[in-house]
């Protein structure tokens, strides 16, 4: 079991089709000890539901666009639990009328909360978790991204632009927690049904373009990527940090 005695926070819970619940039903087959964050009170039984399908009943709600909160619920899973060992990132958003309208239509409004949520949220947890001092030294912090990122992707607009500069800020906190000994990376995963793709344009287009396209010739599960978010929070991927690992079938190499 690869993470055998490793405490690790997943925060973004939101449903069983979600990658964050692909990541969770992996961890927990390998060993870890979990704790979990959601956003809104209002989804508390919800959630709680949710997790005890894995015997893991404490979850947090975290409001993971306002620093305060992020420092508060952090705090709060010091006391109880002490350091980390992991955490991952599984928090993104972006306004439907900004994914639906074409990305020159964005709103200022809306490039901001898009990178926001998405991106600046995972450097405020970066940087809280240094500052009170939650991580343990060989801790791996890791998020995740799309390939919307460097490719356009219809529909994807102002999300892709947000997990640029997600995978961008990957590279500069490695480099900065790196003395610490600290690694944080990003996986890439291919399109995946969850709740948060319907809100993509012709979503389902892009699930058959890769499975005609990709050398494997198939889609990824949210099981698979939760295998590669595995690997990167393990002692087995400690020499890698500042990257982003594609967990797509191979179709990001492919031209055409």
């Amino acid at each position: 079991m690869l993470l055998k005695n490793k405490r690790i926070l997943i925060m973004g819970i939101r449903n069983k089709w979600s990658i964050a619940w692909g990541v969770a039903l992996k961890a927990a087959e390998n060993g870890a000890e979990l704790i979990f964050t959601y956003q809104g009170e209002e989804n508390k039984e919800k959630i709680e539901s949710l997790l005890s399908e894995l015997s893991y009943k404490k979850a947090y709600t975290c409001d993971a666009s306002n620093d305060e909160d992020l420092k508060r619920v952090l705090t709060e899973i010091k006391s109880e639990y002490g350091k980390l060992d992991g955490i991952v990132h599984c928090i993104a958003h972006a306004n439907t009328e900004d994914l639906r309208n074409d990305f020159i239509y964005t709103s200022k409004e809306g490039f901001a909360h898009a990178n926001d949520v998405s991106a600046y949220s995972f450097v405020a947890v970066s940087r809280i978790a240094k500052e009170i001092d939650i991580l343990n030294e060989d801790a791996s912090l890791v998020s995740l991204t799309y390939h919307g990122s460097t490719k356009v992707l219809p529909g994807y607009n102002v999300m892709g632009v947000a997990k640029a500069a997600l995978e961008c800020s990957v590279r500069y906190l490695a480099d900065n927690l790196g003395p610490d000994g600290i690694r944080v990376n990003a996986i890439s995963a291919g399109p995946i049904k969850t709740l948060s793709a319907k809100g993509i344009k012709d979503f389902g287009t892009i699930l058959d373009v890769v499975e005609e396209k990709a050398p494997l010739r198939r889609n990824v599960t949210q099981e698979e990527v939760g295998d590669t978010v595995i690997f990167m929070l393990s002692n087995m991927s400690r020499a890698v940090t500042g990257q982003i690992l594609y967990a797509d079938s191979g179709y990001n190499i492919m031209g055409l």
